[in-house]
């Protein structure tokens, strides 16, 4: 029964699809490029926002951004921005919409110069989860910096130190659960 198990002090007990997120997917390793890339552009989505506004918003996004197919986001036209930008279903933000776009465009770029953006960010942690000393956890690193300044240079949006450091909890690149939560030790 997951009611009644421990989990980390943020998930919220009344929202059933933010603890089938805590339990399911933060910080469990992700290598799916689709959902890194989903993920990524969510997060940066979130920013100014609580993540749970965004997850419950999560199946919107999907279907206004083309399952998160880069190619076709990658070619959205003012036509298709302006109706993103009428659509109360994901958050109506003019940067962060246009954010997605060059995301799209900036990852089939990654993706040209013939790696994954799964191998780029797992190169940074030698492919393995960092488990962090159990303490308050940071809102970011001097690894969350680098490696936001390096999807800066490659042309990403939305992708400060902050936002990544998020984006390394929500695909397991970093497991911040609480020393009593049961995802901590799972492996």
């Amino acid at each position: 029964m997951t009611e009644n198990l421990i989990r980390c002090r943020w998930a919220n007990p009344a929202n059933p699809l933010y603890l089938a997120y805590h339990d399911q997917e933060w910080g469990v390793p992700c290598h799916d490029e689709r959902r890194l890339f989903e993920m990524l552009n969510l997060e940066g989505a979130q920013a100014g926002l609580s993540w749970e506004t965004i997850l419950n918003k999560r199946a919107n996004y999907r279907a206004a951004f083309d399952q998160w197919d880069a190619e076709k986001i990658a070619a959205y036209d003012a036509d298709k921005v302006a109706q993103l930008l009428a659509n109360p279903g994901i958050v109506r933000n003019r940067l962060k919409v246009a954010a997605a776009i060059t995301n799209a465009q900036a990852y089939l770029r990654l993706r040209a110069s013939g790696t994954t953006l799964d191998a780029w960010l797992w190169a940074y942690v030698d492919g393995k989860p960092l488990a962090p000393e159990a303490g308050p956890r940071p809102a970011k690193t001097a690894l969350s910096d680098r490696i936001s300044k390096d999807l800066a240079k490659l042309g990403f949006k939305f992708v400060g130190s902050t936002i990544v450091y998020a984006y390394m909890q929500g695909i397991g690149m970093v497991n911040d659960h609480d020393p009593a939560c049961f995802c901590r030790h799972q492996p």
